[in-house]
């Protein structure tokens, strides 16, 4: 279990499965760079943000709820947590707004799926499934947290917490969504050389 002061932000997991070199960045050395998608992205998150809460007889929205896991050692917000009575009580179902389309990675998944399991252990009940709504094409895609995904989440998380203790920044290593990405002027990633063996020990560390 972790401490109040040892919380690493949740949306760092996206970051560190999207490239860790990324989150290194935007979480290690507290470096922030905008382009269009991003700024597309803090929008559409803002809007929804903004929304409120709703309230019916046999369900409830909560926008924007803060979210904590001392287990996963990680905190957040939610965009939407969605509750549905039940018998035995309400039956939460997490949404997380995306600007795009579904990726090829597991990064969203998981980031929905830590969502998830904070939501467990701050109210003590079983989160099946929730949904990713990608802005795109006004769709959501649901998402099962199944003992593969949840155990997928548990290992980044673990992963983050050793990348915060080390300091370190991984060297990047090119790929097509590098082309996308606001850090690419300052990440470099199709110039800078091999790694050196420090760095490439470092690397299999935290895979």
């Amino acid at each position: 279990m972790y401490h109040e002061d040892d919380l690493l932000m949740l949306s760092a997991l996206q970051h560190l499965l999207f490239c860790p070199r990324q989150c290194a960045l935007i979480h290690v050395e507290q470096l922030w760079l905008e382009n269009r998608l991003t700024a597309e992205g803090r929008l559409l998150h803002e809007r929804v943000h903004k929304a409120g809460r709703e309230s019916r007889r046999t369900k409830r929205i909560e926008y924007d709820l803060p979210l904590r896991s001392f287990e996963l050692g990680i905190y957040g917000r939610a965009d939407v947590v969605e509750f549905y009575k039940e018998s035995h009580g309400w039956r939460p179902y997490p949404v997380e707004y995306k600007r795009g389309k579904p990726k090829s990675d597991d990064s969203d998944r998981v980031q929905l799926c830590a969502q998830a399991l904070c939501l467990e252990e701050m109210m003590s009940v079983d989160v099946r499934e929730g949904a990713l709504f990608y802005g795109k094409n006004h769709r959501r895609l649901e998402v099962v947290f199944d003992d593969s995904l949840r155990q997928i989440t548990q290992d980044a998380a673990q992963r983050l917490h050793k990348l915060f203790d080390l300091k370190f920044t991984p060297k990047p290593q090119y790929s097509k969504k590098c082309q996308s990405c606001s850090f690419e002027s300052i990440c470099l990633p199709r110039s800078i050389g091999k790694k050196r063996t420090v760095s490439a020990y470092l690397d299999r560390v935290l895979q």
